[in-house]
Parts: C-alpha cells; sequence; structure tokens
C-alpha cells in the first residue's frame, strides 16, 4: 500500500507542506550547527545570491519552515516546473546525508523515508499550516529554527517568502497564533491529517 502524501506527481501553481523525520524516529538535527546546516543546504538552491551560482537554483518559493531535533517542515509553493520539489528535496537529503553520516560516524538511511508532500488545494488552509508549522517549538516566539521571525517583522533573506500569502500585520499574525486556544489539540490534528 502506498505510504500517504507521498506525491508521485506534481502540480504547478500550487502549494505543498513538504516533511520528513529522523529514521526510526531518531534525532536527525542533534545540534544548532545540523540545524544551521539543513538550512543552508534549502538557501543553497533556492537563493540567487551570487555565492551560490554554482550550485543550481530550484523555481521554488519557501513560505514557511520549521526544523526540529527528529524532523522538519517546509511550506513551499511551486510555480511551474513540476519536479522542482523533487530535485530540491532529493538535493538537500542527499547533501544532509552526507554531511550527517560524516559528522556522527554513520551510515545508512538519515531520514525514515522519502519525504513527504501535501498538497494545500484550499486557502484557507494555507495560513493554517504556517500556523501549525510556526507552534512546533514549545518556545515558538524565540525559537531560533523556524521562520516566524519573518512573520513578526524581521526582513527575510531572498531564499524565504513569507508575502506571498501572509496578508496578516505582525500584530495580526502573533494573535491569529495566539488564538488558537489548545495548540496541543492543534498539533494533533495536523499530524493526524499528514500520518506523522
Amino acid at each position: 500500500m502506498p505510504s500517504r502524501n507521498t506525491v508521485r506527481q506534481y502540480d504547478a501553481p500550487a502549494y505543498y507542506h513538504v516533511y520528513n523525520r529522523g529514521a526510526g524516529g531518531s534525532y536527525i538535527f542533534r545540534d544548532a550547527q545540523d540545524k544551521y546546516k539543513f538550512l543552508s543546504l534549502v538557501q543553497r538552491y533556492l537563493s540567487h545570491d551570487s555565492q551560490y551560482e554554482k550550485y543550481p537554483t530550484f523555481d521554488i518559493e519557501l513560505i514557511a519552515y520549521c526544523v526540529m531535533g527528529n524532523h522538519f517542515h517546509l511550506l513551499l509553493f511551486q510555480e511551474h516546473d513540476l519536479e522542482a520539489i523533487t530535485k530540491l528535496m532529493r538535493s538537500v537529503s542527499t547533501s544532509y546525508s552526507m554531511y550527517y553520516n560524516l559528522k556522527y560516524r554513520s551510515h545508512g538511511h538519515v531520514f525514515q523515508s522519502v519525504f513527504k508532500a501535501a498538497r494545500i488545494t484550499n486557502e484557507s488552509y494555507l495560513a493554517h499550516i504556517t500556523r501549525y508549522i510556526h507552534l512546533n517549538p514549545e518556545t515558538y516566539l524565540t525559537y531560533k529554527w523556524s521562520s516566524l521571525r519573518y512573520y513578526m517583522g524581521e526582513q527575510p533573506p531572498d531564499w524565504v517568502n513569507p508575502a506571498r500569502l501572509l496578508d496578516m500585520t505582525s500584530i495580526q499574525y502573533k494573535k491569529f497564533l495566539e488564538d488558537y486556544e489548545d495548540r496541543k489539540k492543534l498539533l494533533k490534528e495536523v499530524k493526524d491529517q499528514l500520518a506523522l
């Protein structure tokens, strides 16, 4: 039976919530350096900065992200190239796995499986999924490894684009986060939908 949210064919233009976790639920981002490395790899393939010109740049916008100890979430918008998400995730996952196995002197799979991708077809669900992504950490307002600070008014780098869907001020978005009375209920609802 095929795994839930394992997309074989993508649409464009379309939004996708892309996520994966460590093999066997293990920690794949053990420290700040690991989280930084993962995000720097995403940046490598999405930034138009000249320092990355030797790497391919994929036609994708990163709308929101969160990197936790044993998993990650990315909200991506794919405009034209139907294979852009697959190419991006293959490049990032392979590079990160090589880094991880070298650093921790391990071998084999780092990620549980091929990344999962859930297409977001409902406009109101887009804001909801950013809320889910940003509420993942207990200390979400001060958590360094998510895109929340760009929703709170900090200038985003060229490889993160919250403006594509953010139609709230930073004060409104903070209230939007806080208005979800039962954070644990939200996380469970979405995890159940995504089969995390």
